[in-house]
């Protein structure tokens, strides 16, 4: 028998040939995420709020574009769209950053503003984006875990962890055959987590080195390797899908 059967073939990578919009692409998992994609063969284009870190990002990614904008202006968020040259395969949005304010130190002007901005945002994205997805791509959202634990403090995370999910499976059927999903994430040590937790983040890193069932703390790439197994899965639309190491397992 030739050598020339399927096993002499190199494998084509998942991401051949298609591009991956990833809005927060300059750091953390969009970061990572971003990296991936280029090491499966995908173009991208990349967003971020930060110029000096997306240009950063740029230099070692060579995205097909970048653009410098905060997604919950969605004035700009529409203009970017509009301005694509044609379509893409994929949208992965990893914007925002966690709130967690007890309810007798809250501002209720910035609480309004943060729920109408995050939600604001992801019906932007699919407003905007839809006509721009090719039938079979995907929108991705990331959220997160951590508000599911009621606490002081997560009132407003908590409306909009259980938000999310709902929202992208109402999308799910009224964007089909744009497929939408969201990613909830628990702790992952992104250069946000560490920069929220100041000095503590040390301590955290090993509580969850100890406590969690994979006994490692999660990292930017784990949720990297799901997003593009989500992107280059057809099969997969309108659900939400954990990824924290087993932290939801735990009984505090």
């Amino acid at each position: 028998m030739s050598g020339e059967g399927a096993a002499g073939h190199a494998r084509r990578p998942d991401l051949a040939d298609q591009t991956v919009v990833v809005i927060g692409g300059s750091s953390g998992i969009g970061l990572e995420t971003a990296r991936l994609v280029r090491a499966s063969g995908g173009q991208l284009v990349l967003v971020g709020r930060n110029p000096e870190r997306l240009e950063r990002a740029a230099r070692e990614l060579e995205p097909l574009s970048t653009a410098a904008f905060d997604v919950t202006d969605v004035d700009r968020l529409q203009r970017f769209f509009q301005e694509l040259p044609g379509q893409v395969d994929h949208v992965l949005v990893t914007a925002g950053r966690p709130s967690y304010v007890p309810l007798a130190d809250m501002d209720l002007t910035a609480a309004r503003d943060e729920i109408a901005d995050r939600l604001t945002a992801t019906l932007a994205v699919a407003l905007h984006g839809r006509d721009k997805v090719r039938a079979g791509g995907t929108l991705l959202f990331i959220g997160g875990t951590g508000g599911r634990r009621p606490g002081v403090g997560m009132s407003v995370i908590s409306a909009l962890t259980a938000a999310l999910p709902a929202l992208a499976a109402n999308l799910a059927l009224e964007l089909a055959p744009v497929r939408v999903n969201v990613i909830a994430a628990g702790f992952v040590d992104t250069p946000l987590s560490a920069s929220l937790l100041g000095d503590r983040i040390e301590a955290r890193r090993e509580e969850l080195r100890a406590t969690l069932p994979i006994r490692r703390v999660v990292g930017p790439a784990d949720v990297a390797s799901l997003a593009v197994h989500i992107m280059t899965n057809d099969a997969l639309t309108g659900a939400t899908y954990d990824i924290d190491g087993g932290q939801q397992l735990l009984s505090h």
